[in-house]
């Protein structure tokens, strides 16, 4: 084979392994040429802000995905953590508090809850999972329809029925829709949020032993069994983990949006797993990191932003995503096979 046979054998190569990437880039560039006022920095910053809690999010399915697992009751979980937290953090004078008696907690105790709630839920879906061998589709989506109606349950409740949980305090507001003052911007507190639980799991993934497992697992959970890794142990701690941060996730939206309801998180999960293989997270196992994660999320953010900055039809949206998904999961299951 000649030289400019390789090199168009190496570009072929390239093209085919990041198409995705191209493709997203140049909508990116056909909405700027449509609108340069995009490219500016409060749409950047709103950006960032919208994509915060979704990082999170994508964070804990990430882990899960990189084990071979998925979790489809990520955004029930959001949800319940949501109207949880809006419940126990109403302002006191609120005249549709739904607990009267209650006196404004601190700000910490009932995102404390939340996240203790959803993170047992997600460790049950750990032992359905490891221990019962239950496929993590079938055991998530039973999870995702069970938590959405004990969500309802609690949502719906008297003598107001299933009305918007708001009159959210000052301190939880503040916590979610505040920002540090910069020049003649304000930064999100979410954004540092984000940055925070990114930092918390890159370690967890490149620096301790559960992401060698984790790692390991995805890859051949038998070689790893073998190798002494308590499998079922280890998938139990991920979904754990990531049951956590959905659940503080879900505050941070009841915050952000200043009011929750039975249906906030809803679908939040598709956007997650989507935004994980995008960010080059494997469906088959063992690969995914941080960047790449964020990286699929802030993707698919600006896609979404910038639609809706060009007043493109939500339904045209919904087309685009899809083509995305779709071309993003065929190209990933096609590298898994070449390599295999």
């Amino acid at each position: 084979m000649n030289t400019q046979a390789m090199k168009n054998s190496k570009i072929t190569k390239w093209l085919f392994e990041n198409v995705i990437y191209v493709f997203l880039i140049l909508l990116v560039i056909g909405i700027i040429i449509a609108s340069p006022d995009f490219l500016s920095v409060t749409n950047l910053i709103n950006i960032l802000s919208q994509s915060s809690s979704r990082i999170i999010i994508a964070l804990g399915i990430a882990g899960i995905l990189i084990t071979a697992g998925t979790d489809l009751s990520a955004g029930r979980m959001v949800g319940l953590a949501a109207v949880v937290s809006a419940s126990l953090l109403q302002a006191g004078d609120y005249a549709y508090k739904m607990y009267p008696s209650l006196p404004e907690l601190p700000l910490f105790v009932p995102i404390i809850i939340a996240m203790v709630i959803t993170g047992l839920f997600g460790a049950l879906n750990g032992v359905i999972v490891s221990k019962f061998h239950v496929p993590p589709f079938i055991a998530t989506l039973g999870m995702m329809i069970g938590v959405y109606g004990i969500t309802s349950i609690y949502f719906d409740r008297p003598p107001y029925g299933a009305q918007p949980i708001g009159g959210l305090s000052e301190s939880f507001t503040k916590f979610a829709q505040r920002g540090i003052p910069i020049g003649d911007y304000e930064i999100p507190f979410l954004i540092f949020y984000a940055i925070i639980f990114s930092i918390i799991i890159w370690v967890l993934w490149n620096k301790t032993q559960l992401g060698k497992n984790m790692y390991a697992i995805g890859g051949n959970p038998e070689a790893a069994k073998v190798s002494g890794v308590n499998v079922a142990k280890n998938i139990i701690i991920i979904y754990t983990i990531a049951g956590l941060l959905y659940g503080f996730s879900g505050t941070l939206e009841a915050g952000r949006v200043g009011s929750a309801t039975n249906n906030t998180g809803n679908m939040y999960e598709l956007d997650a797993i989507a935004a994980c293989v995008v960010g080059g997270v494997s469906l088959s196992g063992g690969i995914g990191t941080v960047p790449g994660v964020i990286t699929g999320v802030l993707i698919f953010q600006i896609i979404n932003y910038g639609l809706a900055f060009l007043g493109i039809s939500p339904y045209i949206q919904f087309i685009v995503k899809g083509v995305i998904i779709i071309v993003a999961v065929a190209f990933d299951m096609r590298k898994h096979a070449k390599k295999k």
